[in-house]
């Protein structure tokens, strides 16, 4: 799942499900479309599994976090690979199918990867 995130700052929201919840990554500037460039990807909590189809097209006004949410995309992933601070997942969704490795790279910031 991937939501567009229109709150503060646009961004988009990244989502797994795994362990009864939906691993969370902000992604300021989406995730990478070439795998020369690599994309910010910020840890956040864990969301509810009742996220996963969520969508809001209308901001709450002085509610923290209220914004549009719609899903960007949405489709399944596999891991490949998973160890402490790398995950390898292809995601395989309505816009394409693509690996991608999520690296942690300290603190709550990780680095999205578009895998060639």
């Amino acid at each position: 799942m991937v939501h567009e995130h229109h709150a503060t700052t646009h961004h988009f929201d990244l989502r797994l499900e795994g362990g009864g919840v939906l691993w969370s990554w902000a992604l300021p500037k989406g995730l990478p479309v070439d795998p020369r460039c690599n994309r910010l990807a910020v840890r956040v909590e864990d969301h509810e599994l009742d996220h996963i189809d969520f969508e809001d097209a209308t901001p709450v006004d002085g509610v923290e976090g209220a914004a549009t949410k719609l899903i960007w995309d949405d489709g399944v992933y596999q891991v490949v690979r998973s160890s402490p601070g790398k995950l390898v997942v292809d995601l395989s969704g309505r816009r394409g199918t693509c690996r991608y490795a999520l690296v942690h790279t300290g603190g709550s910031n990780w680095l999205a990867h578009l895998m060639a």
